[in-house]
């Protein structure tokens, strides 16, 4: 269900496509569902629909690993994704109607909410199992403070008892209709639950708005199921992060510091080393060999391997990057891979405040210092481009040590050219190297040279112009005002 408005949220955007880690709520509840493998998974719309349902079609155009299959291999599955609309928003019992016509009788029916982002995938399969095809599930939790949430009320105790041993469901209660009694129960229904596909269709077509809101409530299949003499089970949720659903900009906010902890704790485990857990962010995936050091403050976004013994300083943003053993990436750099990747070779030194753009590839020992920027180019072993340069679709060999101030001039306004610095070249200070160009090995180039051609092997290159000095020369000097 992704239809509610998020009034709280005090945004234009639809509620459900904030992010959490990089990602939006919707997008995660999806993909912990496709893991489940189902038939068809339906959107409900309503509230900012066409925004949502282009990023379903968006979220929905490509295969991805579902669970592994009975050969215990990992399957690639292409969902079946469908959106439907709610207008005008009735509740959540009106928002399932909306998709009952779609729903197919012979098989199970798994309510979801989009705005609650860290379901627990093993959960849902424990709850899928409970509902065996013929019982109505329910996903339910104790909470310290159930204000808000539907209570679920239980009869006494028979030989039907339920699998965690407190008495048969008998109904949920939403909150504003509960007594005082009832407030006063601290299980609550979590908004997930399993249905029979045929079963549930009847129960939706008997739902009432007789109730404080006036809205048709999903929770009341649950007395139609008793009434009919539908068994209904219950499910334990594995702790409260994983059902806390999103309604502000402050819980949002309190949810991704609580996420953001829950993979700082993880990492912690595994051996890396977090100077502060509780600045550290990870939104995508970090993969880290032994003695990884992290200080404070730093972002890792997309898919992020970090080889044994690498250092990160302070406040770094690195997102696709595959950083290989001994490397020392210095404060305030920023890496950012996107689809072509970056790659810091073993023992390479980068920053502080360097940036490695897509298709940067340093080899072993490459030097990149401060203010200097890597795009679309390989550095080859031991080569060092220290101040103030850059280096764009360009090939540089071993050993090459680029000057301060130094640029590839690899775009001509129309069309981009490549750059072949070969090995043991030296390139001074505040040259322009102007693409396409090659340097030919040994080579030097004299600082403040601008090249348009190409060097010979071992050649002393200078392109600048001769100095010229003016004897008893005037500085020119403003007028004075009358």
């Amino acid at each position: 269900m992704a239809a509610g408005q998020g009034t709280r949220m005090k945004s234009r955007l639809p509620k459900v496509l904030h992010r959490l880690a990089g990602r939006s709520l919707l997008s995660r509840v999806l993909d912990t569902a496709i893991r489940l493998r189902p038939r068809r998974i339906l959107v409900v719309t309503g509230h900012g629909a066409e925004q949502v349902e282009r990023a379903v079609s968006e979220m929905a155009t490509q295969p991805v690993e579902a669970n592994t299959d009975e050969a215990g291999m990992g399957a690639m599955y292409t969902p079946e994704v469908c959106c439907v609309r709610q207008i005008p928003q009735l509740g959540t019992g009106h928002a399932v109607q909306q998709a009952a016509p779609a729903l197919a009788e012979d098989g199970s029916v798994l309510v979801l909410n989009g705005d609650v982002p860290l379901v627990d995938f093993a959960t849902l399969q424990h709850l899928v199992a409970a509902s065996a095809g013929s019982r109505l599930a329910l996903l339910t939790i104790e909470l310290a403070d159930p204000t808000g949430y539907g209570r679920i009320v239980r009869g006494a105790s028979t030989a039907g008892v339920l699998s965690h041993g407190k008495g048969p469901v008998q109904g949920i209660v939403e909150h504003k209709d509960a007594s005082p009694d009832q407030r006063g129960i601290r299980e609550i229904y979590t908004g997930m639950l399993v249905a029979p596909g045929a079963a549930l269709k009847r129960w939706l077509a008997g739902l009432q708005n007789d109730n404080a809101q006036k809205e048709y409530y999903l929770t009341d299949i649950v007395g139609l199921a008793v009434v009919e003499g539908t068994e209904v089970v219950s499910i334990d949720a594995d702790g409260a992060l994983s059902v806390a659903g999103i309604n502000s900009a402050l819980q949002l906010a309190d949810l991704e510091r609580a996420f953001q902890r829950r993979q700082a704790e993880t990492l912690m485990e595994a051996g890396v080393r977090l100077a502060d857990p509780s600045r550290f962010d990870l939104r995508g995936t970090l993969d880290c060999g032994m003695d990884v050091e992290i200080d404070v403050n730093c972002l890792f976004e997309g898919d992020v391997v970090l080889g044994e013994g690498v250092r990160i300083g302070a406040h770094c943003v690195i997102a696709n990057a595959h950083i290989d053993a001994g490397a020392v990436i210095h404060p305030f750099t920023h890496i950012d891979g996107e689809a072509a990747g970056v790659r810091v070779g073993a023992d390479a030194r980068v920053g502080p405040y360097a940036r490695l753009r897509p298709g940067a590839q340093l080899e072993r020992d490459v030097h990149v210092g401060n203010f200097v920027e890597i795009k679309n180019a390989t550095l080859g072993a031991g080569a060092k481009a220290n101040h103030l340069a850059y280096i764009g679709d360009a090939k540089v060999g071993e050993r090459v040590n680029f000057g301060a101030g130094s640029i590839t001039a690899n775009y001509d306004g129309a069309n981009k050219h490549r750059t072949v610095i070969e090995d043991d070249v030296h390139v001074g200070s505040n040259c322009v190297l102007v693409a396409p160009i090659t340097l030919g090995a040994g080579g030097t180039v004299g600082g403040g040279s601008t090249l348009t051609t190409s060097t010979e092997p071992g050649a002393l290159t200078v392109a600048r112009a001769r100095a010229v000095s003016f004897a008893n020369w005037s500085r020119p000097v403003k007028k004075r005002k009358e």
